[in-house]
């Protein structure tokens, strides 16, 4: 397992991370810790989480997934060898995210509530990785398309400074070693990087979705992520299971993310069945797994630095590190990018 640095930190962390938000929803504590032990067995040293997981969302299931992590810790004990991120929720108003249903918002009260608890649920001392999970201000998020822009309020979100600040003093307390965002725009990251002048923290890496059907980050995230080494944690490398091709015209499998929460509307959009038989249809003409070319293409990207898989058990994990086997040559790779001209993100 390669290992990149994280952002201008210092810090080695695996290209395949290991995305835990079935912990606790689908996916028992037992079958966690299994795969816990496999991703670490082969070289992972890198673990995704946050303080809202189990998705999807819900009271019931707020922080379990930090929980079933922190059990496995205090069994398996190897704290030190491990890179663990975690998120804090931005702008919310789900009531179970703060005391007496408040909204939730990224001030430095509600980030420090956040955060002490993600560290009580995990047992640990420090968190290496503290991403915010999106922006406090109002704009698109999860595909659902940006806001016209017009007339937008200059005062809708906490300030950038604010948010850094209480950061930046969890990092000299010791809780926190580096600060992350998620789900961010291009202006989003200048913004955070422009505070960081001021000797607020500087954010070392963002965290969205980026896969065969939605390479939008190519569009200037991608080269603001490689000059200003704010490298890109790619979650869905298959398209929350859609690149799979399990869920073409309509199809329900029982059991898939898809059919039990019907939260897929960001990969239902037109044009995406006819974009994902046409990367099928490569890997056949390549012989390839279909899957395992849409989990190594992300991997294989400069500004990638970790690619984050999930899966539900450890058979689906074993098919995903089995990526790692395949290289993304520049013929192959010419051969995706003729697909994507005429598939161009149907699925942003």
């Amino acid at each position: 397992m390669n290992k990149r640095e994280l952002g201008r930190t210092g810090i080695m962390v695996s290209e395949l991370c290991l995305g835990t938000m079935t912990f606790g929803q689908q996916n028992t504590q037992a079958e966690g810790h299994a795969q816990l032990d496999l991703a670490l067995e082969r070289g992972i040293n890198f673990i995704d989480t946050a303080e809202l997981y189990a998705i999807p969302p819900r009271a019931e299931t707020y922080g379990a997934t930090e929980t079933i992590i922190g059990n496995w810790l205090k069994a398996k004990g190897g704290r030190d060898r491990l890179v663990i991120a975690s998120k804090v929720v931005g702008r919310s108003s789900s009531p179970w995210y703060r005391p007496g249903g408040e909204q939730a918002r990224l001030t430095p009260r509600q980030i420090r509530y956040a955060l002490e608890g993600s560290l009580r649920r995990l047992g640990t001392d420090y968190i290496d990785l503290y991403q915010l999970h999106w922006p406090d201000r109002s704009i698109g998020l999860f595909g659902e398309g940006g806001t016209t822009f017009k007339n937008l309020p200059q005062d809708d979100g906490v300030p950038v400074e604010e948010t850094l600040s209480v950061l930046g003093d969890l990092v000299a307390e010791g809780k926190i070693r580096h600060v992350g965002l998620s789900n961010e725009t291009a202006w989003g990251v200048a913004s955070f990087l422009a505070a960081s002048k001021t000797g607020l923290p500087r954010v070392a890496s963002i965290q969205n979705a980026y896969n065969l059907i939605n390479r939008t980050f190519e569009i200037g995230l991608a080269e603001m992520a490689l000059r200003e080494h704010v490298g890109l944690l790619a979650y869905s490398p298959l398209a929350q299971g859609y690149l799979t091709g399990k869920y073409l015209d309509g199809a329900r499998p029982p059991g898939a993310r898809t059919t039990l929460f019907n939260r897929g509307q960001r990969y239902e959009k037109p044009g995406v069945d006819e974009a994902i038989r046409a990367y099928h249809e490569l890997a056949r003409q390549e012989d390839l797994d279909p899957i395992q070319l849409a989990v190594a293409f992300v991997t294989s990207r400069p500004f990638v630095t970790s690619n984050i898989i999930g899966a539900t058990s450890t058979l689906q994990l074993e098919a995903l590190l089995a990526s790692l086997d395949l290289v993304i040559t520049p013929e192959l790779e010419s051969k995706i990018n003729a697909i994507h001209q005429v598939h161009s993100n149907p699925a942003p």
